[in-house]
């Protein structure tokens, strides 16, 4: 099964990079920077925790309904 995790836009306006991250769990977070390399290194991050932390939970959530 095919499922959209993330939709990113990013936007050019005055020298400045403005990024939307679009998410069903985390709504819409905004990143700002000069430099697209850095912009593009935030929005990764940023995904990148919040990937490992639904990650986490769910096998918590697993070992919990395995002891029970």
């Amino acid at each position: 099964m095919e499922e959209t995790l993330y939709n990113i836009e990013i936007h050019k306006k005055s020298g400045e990079y403005l990024g939307k991250l679009y998410s069903d769990v985390d709504g819409v977070k905004e990143f700002k920077n000069d430099h697209l390399e850095k912009l593009l290194r935030d929005i990764t991050l940023d995904m990148q925790l919040a990937l490992e932390e639904f990650s986490n939970r769910s096998e918590f959530t697993e070992t919990q309904e395995r002891t029970r």
